[in-house]
């Protein structure tokens, strides 16, 4: 309850603050009242054309980050495994790492069709995270473990999900919430650059070409909380999937 309440008092200060904004600048085109965007926000929960544009951006952004997410992880693998590989890798992945998300998605356009270009970016986007993190999982296992498990017969799957994985698990924590986040920016981002119909990207797109400060807010808000939920799902998944093999 105590946090809880901490949390209800920071947002009540941050939309206290924006209130005054709107108060102080007296111009809705360039910041519009809390009261407007989210009563915008609930206009379009109504219409079939949002849930149509969350449906679309939410298949993109969640195909990039399983795909990124897969990649990471069996290239953290090799890598903790293999010097070689891990000098191989690792200086392709710092690039990947360093280059703007707009670079991404204006080469993406050159290479893949409109559609496949969000997918693409979030990936690539999260694949440097998440391999970064799992290596280090994967480095941090103790040995001594790994060889008192053998000792007392454990088989090599045994060994993995009891050892290993719970090992690895706050490392692939870590990565996830910042994984998830990245990959809904990365990819919303890339559907405003290159807007493909029926996303929210799009609808973001418009709304500034049309200079609709209300609806850039709130498809924004909805984006944001898209994000939050999905990263608390995902990261609630994976904590489940975890204690079940431990």
């Amino acid at each position: 309850m105590k946090k809880a309440f901490i949390y209800a008092l920071s947002a009540a200060f941050w939309l206290l603050l924006w209130q005054g904004l709107f108060v102080l600048i007296g111009k809705e085109i360039l910041i519009p009242s809390p009261l407007s965007v989210f009563e915008r926000l609930f206009e379009l929960c109504l219409t079939s054309k949002f849930w149509v544009a969350v449906g679309t951006s939410l298949f993109r952004v969640l195909t990039g980050l399983f795909l990124g997410t897969l990649l990471g992880t069996f290239t953290a693998v090799l890598t903790a495994k293999s010097p070689v590989l891990r000098a191989l890798f690792s200086s392709a992945l710092h690039v990947i790492k360093a280059t703007p998300v707009a670079s991404f998605i204006i080469l993406a356009i050159l290479w893949l069709s409109v559609e496949n270009v969000p997918a693409f970016t979030s990936m690539l986007i999260v694949l440097p995270a998440i391999w970064a993190n799992v290596e280090k999982g994967i480095l941090s296992v103790d040995p001594m473990l790994t060889e008192m498990g053998k000792s007392f017969g454990l088989s090599k799957s045994e060994v993995f999900f009891r050892i290993t994985v719970p090992s690895v698990k706050p490392f692939f924590s870590a990565a996830m919430t910042s994984a998830v986040g990245m990959a809904w920016k990365a990819g919303i981002a890339a559907e405003v650059i290159c807007p493909y119909r029926d996303s929210m990207g799009s609808a973001l797109h418009d709304s500034k070409i049309y200079f609709e400060t209300v609806d850039t807010f709130a498809w924004t808000a909805a984006v944001i909380v898209l994000s939050v939920v999905f990263e608390k799902l995902i990261l609630t998944l994976a904590a489940k999937g975890g204690s079940r093999h431990a």
